[in-house]
């Protein structure tokens, strides 16, 4: 008889389906993935030539504290060096802070549709969860505040959140800071905001200062293009990151990762290029949609949230077949399908499949 592991009530994390799978079990050719939120750009050439001078050092053991990137990221956002912490994606942050701040009898807070990975890993620490409806697909904040009380330890707001694509505006965020007691850690997860220049976006790093409890988490994942390097980071005050630092497993992110993203970091054309794409194929979705007597979500990632007035699931499935795939199973919203922003010829052809599949499926009923 095998030892009962205390996690068997936990849902495994379903990624998007791979393009070759798709390819494969369908017999098709041509496969559009828009499930991820990837960069349909890719990455910097920069980024691209570090990763091939850094063969040469495959061999070796990658910088454990990230020192020549963590110099970088201080000194672009104007922060000290031991405010910045680095993991394999910004997923491993929302891991070990769980692990450094919760135990069981903690209470924390989250929206009831948001980045699954918070609820994931708080229900391995055994923490106890709130969940706060969103409110028109965003935070709730002010309900979020009345939730808390002297048990809670951190509460996560995802800005933009996934999968909505909605914000929270500066004003909102900082009228919400300043009524949570200082004994709790707000988690601002920024994974999208460099697609952003909407004015009442919140600053995060106006907020850091002024608001010791609160931690940023950003990605090189998404605009910056490398996420199969899997390297995120967390800007926080000293004390909350020497925290986190002590449950950091060792060399978590490798060479390749570090190299890659200091290399992009310092390719600030390449990040215009993609958020200027990034917003005319957002204009292009929302102006199709209208077209086609949908409503979505106000986006401000690389990704669209619609309603499709019917199953998201039967959607999802009828799109697949003709070799796009979109995000679906959202539990408060079945009839929405999640869309990433992809190349203005892949949007096209989403458009088009989607355009399709919803008159095929109006005629079968």
């Amino acid at each position: 008889m095998q030892p009962k592991p205390n996690i068997v009530h936990l849902p495994v994390y379903q990624p998007g389906k791979p393009v070759e799978d798709v390819k494969r079990e369908l017999g098709l050719t041509e496969v559009i993935k828009l499930a991820s939120n990837e960069n349909p750009f890719g990455s910097s050439p920069k980024a691209k030539e570090a990763i091939a001078r850094e063969m040469e050092n495959i061999s070796i053991y990658p910088d454990g504290a990230a020192v020549e990137l963590t110099n970088a990221i201080a000194k672009r956002f104007g922060v000290n060096t031991d405010q910045v912490i680095f993991g394999a994606g910004s997923d491993e942050i929302i891991l070990m802070i769980a692990r450094a701040f919760l135990v069981p009898g903690d209470e924390t807070i989250m929206a009831d549709q948001t980045f699954p990975q918070y609820k994931h890993n708080v229900q391995i620490e055994n923490a106890t969860i709130i969940e706060v409806p969103l409110k028109d697909g965003t935070h709730d904040l002010k309900a979020m505040g009345e939730r808390v009380t002297d048990k809670t330890k951190v509460v996560w707001v995802c800005n933009p959140n996934n999968p909505t694509g909605t914000i929270n505006t500066a004003d909102e965020v900082e009228q919400f800071l300043s009524e949570i007691p200082s004994h709790v850690l707000v988690v601002l997860d920024e994974a999208y905001c460099e697609y952003i220049d909407d004015p009442s976006f919140p600053d995060g790093l106006k907020l850091l200062a002024k608001y010791p409890n609160v931690i940023l988490l950003r990605t090189f994942s998404k605009i910056y293009g490398l996420a199969s390097l899997r390297i995120g980071y967390g800007i926080g005050r000293p004390d909350v990151i020497r925290s986190i630092n002590q449950v950091r497993e060792p060399f978590n992110t490798s060479r390749f990762g570090q190299a890659a993203a200091l290399a992009a970091l310092q390719d600030d054309e390449f990040i215009a290029f993609c958020r200027e794409e990034n917003k005319k194929g957002l204009a292009y979705f929302n102006r199709s949609f209208a077209e086609l007597g949908l409503q979505a979500f106000p986006a401000y990632g690389n990704f669209i949230m619609v309603d499709v007035k019917r199953s998201g699931q039967e959607v999802f499935d009828a799109l697949l077949r003709k070799g796009v795939i979109v995000r679906a199973g959202h539990k408060l919203y079945p009839t929405y399908v999640r869309i990433t922003v992809g190349s203005q010829e892949q949007n096209e052809k989403v458009i088009a499949a989607l355009t399709t599949v919803l008159q095929e499926l109006a005629v079968k009923v």
